[in-house]
């Protein structure tokens, strides 16, 4: 791990943190919580295996992820944050803010994860109707699906698909990430292709509502 040999609290923080690949590393861990190796490696397309090593042996190092052995039938070594690891929560945050502009520039190729998701769901969505019973919407955006629920005031992501969903809106990440920050209606965004299908009431109650909604710029306001 090279040094910017600077006496300085951000050059320290890149120290530690800024090879590429750590800080992808760290939102998988806090999507996925304790995971084994091969969960993060198909969490992170395109590293190299070895290097996945390294940056975790890195970071063990510095304190920020330690290792777990999983009880059966699991009986494998998991990968988890400490403490310290999870402090970097509001910075990747800070970041994921910062690049949602960036997110009009999408290519087709471009790798896609429903799990990515889990961000822009805490950044944009919020339960309208804490009083009724919880709903569950899925969300199909690639291979992979995810649901969201809505219960008692709180929003929240869960990996994999379920069939009772009250909702499912299928398309490509571009068209759900517009729905969700609130730059186009719904109306608007099954027009562009999306595809809702069951309750409609459901999906309306987690969309943003006037005033915060997405800007002309991509970011979210208040």
């Amino acid at each position: 791990m090279r040094s910017y040999g600077q006496y300085c609290s951000v050059a320290k923080a890149l120290d530690v943190i800024g090879d590429r690949w750590t800080l992808l590393i760290v939102r998988e861990l806090l999507a996925r919580g304790p995971s084994r190796y091969t969960d993060l490696r198909s969490g992170l397309p395109g590293i190299a295996t070895n290097l996945l090593a390294d940056r975790l042996r890195d970071m063990e190092a510095a304190g920020l992820v330690e290792r777990e052995d999983a009880p059966p039938p699991i009986a494998t070594t998991l990968f988890r944050l400490t403490d310290r690891g999870g402090e970097l929560e509001p910075v990747l945050s800070a970041l994921g803010r910062w690049g949602v502009p960036l997110m009009r520039d999408y290519r087709p190729e471009d790798a896609f994860l429903g799990q990515w998701l889990r961000l822009p769901v805490r950044m944009f969505l919020a339960d309208h109707e804490p009083d009724r019973p919880s709903v569950s919407i899925q969300i199909r955006a690639g291979d992979q699906a995810v649901v969201i629920d809505a219960d008692g005031g709180r929003v929240s992501l869960r990996l994999g698909a379920d069939p009772d969903a009250d909702a499912t809106i299928t398309g490509p990440p571009p068209r759900v990430l517009a729905l969700f920050s609130g730059s186009v209606a719904l109306d608007d965004a099954e027009e562009q292709g999306l595809l809702v299908t069951g309750s409609r009431e459901a999906v309306q109650r987690v969309l943003p509502r006037a005033g915060r909604a997405a800007g002309a710029d991509g970011t979210a306001s208040a």
